[in-house]
């Protein structure tokens, strides 16, 4: 059957409302048209350092602690920071490559996207929970009496963005290696652009199940477990590289490594481990590229199989 594909805008925002930050705690947005393509703001000729956050490992109710970090940032690089408000994971990676962003927090698979389109560079990356990896959850309600990821078959089920790795390229690939599509296996399938929302559209009865970021369920279910609590984990991923912080390739080398020190001495202050503390990270440390090959190996694998449609069953 033919699956459903919508992106969930007014609809969805009425149906889930988000926790969110009130506009007092939100990092001063910016509006790109006024940018040159050198980071000036051209209101006052000052230089901004522009930062995204597409692939945080809080939910947007811990969005707090990433406006305190770039205040951070801010403070001790004397460069004021404009917060690039995106969700979506793709236009993201393009402000990246245009110039238009210079650092963003990013999800594992938009920034393997990146890396092998235009060269995006990992600066850092959280060490969360005791490790550097991260885990896709497949989710349905605790009462559903789903047991397994194949007593979906027929359901409405849950994506976020179509770059995410755990969100959407993992089910993906898990229904691959079981002979299927979405389209085959599902009976409709939406994707919600953020966890949190596939977390809550699950718990609500919205969908049967999603797939979401193990780091955004195990932070709400630590903090607010109102909508975790009414949901069951039925399948996880192997571990993939933890979402990282990245910078456009042609970004100031010295500013680079002033960034890079920035991120990896944040929990040597007691004012930096309070907001890691409340971001849910250790700290931050070097990563790998070759951290992210699992990524690559699966993308590879489904790229392989480009022309299978499934097999309906």
């Amino acid at each position: 059957m033919i699956a459903v594909r919508m992106w969930l805008g007014v609809v969805i925002t009425g149906m889930l409302m988000l926790p969110g930050c009130s506009k007092q705690e939100e990092p001063r947005k910016v509006d790109l048209e006024k940018r040159s393509a050198t980071g000036v703001n051209e209101d006052s000729g000052v230089p901004h350092l522009r930062v995204a956050v597409g692939g945080m490992i809080t939910p947007k109710a811990g969005f707090i602690y990433y406006r305190q970090f770039l205040d951070r940032i801010a403070e001790k690089t004397g460069i004021p920071v404009d917060f690039v408000d995106r969700e979506g994971y793709a236009e993201i990676n393009e402000l990246i490559r245009t110039g238009k962003v210079d650092l963003a927090f990013v999800c594992g698979g938009p920034y393997v996207d990146g890396r092998r389109a235009f060269g995006m560079e990992l600066l850092a990356a959280p060490q969360a929970y005791g490790g550097q990896v991260y885990y896709s959850y497949i989710i349905v309600h605790k009462n559903s009496g789903l047991k397994t990821f194949r007593d979906l078959r027929g359901k409405k089920f849950a994506f976020t963005d179509p770059l995410s790795n755990s969100g959407k390229l993992v089910p993906t690939y898990m229904l691959a290696r079981m002979g299927e599509t979405p389209d085959s296996f599902f009976r409709e399938y939406l994707y919600t652009k953020t966890h949190d929302n596939s977390i809550k559209a699950v718990a609500q009865g919205i969908v049967d199940g999603a797939a979401v970021d193990s780091l955004i369920w195990e932070y709400d279910n630590r903090t607010s477990p109102q909508f975790t609590s009414a949901t069951t984990i039925i399948e996880r991923s192997p571990p993939y590289g933890i979402p990282p912080v990245v910078v456009r390739k042609d970004l100031d080398p010295q500013l680079k490594d002033l960034l890079r020190q920035i991120f990896l001495n944040a929990h040597q202050d007691e004012n930096g481990r309070a907001i890691l503390k409340g971001m849910m990270i250790d700290k931050f440390l070097p990563i790998e590229d070759s951290a992210y090959n699992s990524i690559r190996e699966m993308q590879a694998w489904l790229a392989a199989q480009k022309d299978w449609k499934g097999t309906g069953r």
